[in-house]
C-alpha cells in the first residue's frame, strides 16, 4: 500500500532520518500506542494506520515523513474483524480479499495470513467468525476444535475455515512461533 504523499514528499526531502525503537506499539485490539499509552485522537490514528507497513526483515512500522517509528506488537501484526457479510477487516480498516493460510493457537486464538500480513481475530469477533469453521469429515466442529487444542503446534486438525469465498485447511501453531512462520517480528531492533 503506498504511502500518504505527504510521507512520499518528506522522504525525498530528508532521506537519512533515523528510526525510533521501542516508542510505538500495537496492541492485542489494534490501538496504537505511544510509550504505552493508547493513541486515541482519530487523525493521528488514521494517519498511523495509513502509513503502517513492514520492511524487510518483517518489522512493523509507522512511516511518519522522513522517519521511520517502529512497532512492538503485542500479538500479531493486525488484528482482524467482522465487516460486512463475510469480509474480514484489519484494524486499519483495509479489506481482506485474500486468506492465505489460517491457524489456531494454544489459546484458540484464529490466526490468519492475508494479503496485507498475519492478523488474529479479535476476541470480540472471534465466536462470528469461528462459526465458519467446519469439519473436513463432517463431525462435531466443537469436538474438533477441543481435539485441534489439544494437539502440539505444527500439527494438522480436521478444521477449515470456509469465509469471503474462500476455504482453508486450519493447522495449529503455538504463539510464540507465530512470528517466525507468519514472517514478522514482535519486538524490532536496529
Amino acid at each position: 500500500m503506498p504511502f500518504e504523499s505527504w510521507v512520499e514528499r518528506a522522504l525525498d526531502k530528508w532521506p537519512n532520518v533515523p528510526a525510533l525503537y521501542g516508542w510505538l506499539s500495537l496492541d492485542r485490539r489494534g490501538r496504537w500506542r505511544i510509550r504505552g499509552e493508547t493513541i486515541s485522537r482519530p487523525q493521528i490514528v488514521e494517519t498511523i494506520g495509513a502509513n503502517y507497513a513492514a520492511d524487510a526483515r518483517g518489522c512493523w512500522f509507522f512511516q511518519n515523513g522522513p522517519q521511520r517509528g517502529y512497532m512492538n506488537l503485542e500479538w500479531m501484526p493486525f488484528v482482524l474483524r467482522r465487516g460486512e457479510g463475510d469480509l474480514l477487516m484489519t484494524h486499519n480498516g483495509r479489506p481482506v480479499e485474500q486468506l492465505r493460510s489460517a491457524y489456531l493457537d494454544e489459546e484458540g486464538s484464529l490466526l490468519i495470513a492475508t494479503e496485507h500480513g498475519a492478523g488474529g481475530v479479535d476476541s470480540n469477533d472471534l465466536d462470528g467468525v469461528l462459526a465458519h469453521l467446519h469439519a473436513d469429515d463432517g463431525s462435531d466442529v466443537e469436538d474438533c476444535l477441543l481435539a485441534a487444542l489439544a494437539t502440539p503446534g505444527g500439527s494438522a486438525t480436521r478444521l477449515r475455515l470456509s469465509i469471503g469465498g474462500q476455504s482453508l485447511p486450519v493447522e495449529r501453531l503455538d504463539d510464540r512461533d507465530a512470528p517466525a512462520a507468519l514472517g514478522f517480528v514482535r519486538e524490532p531492533q536496529p
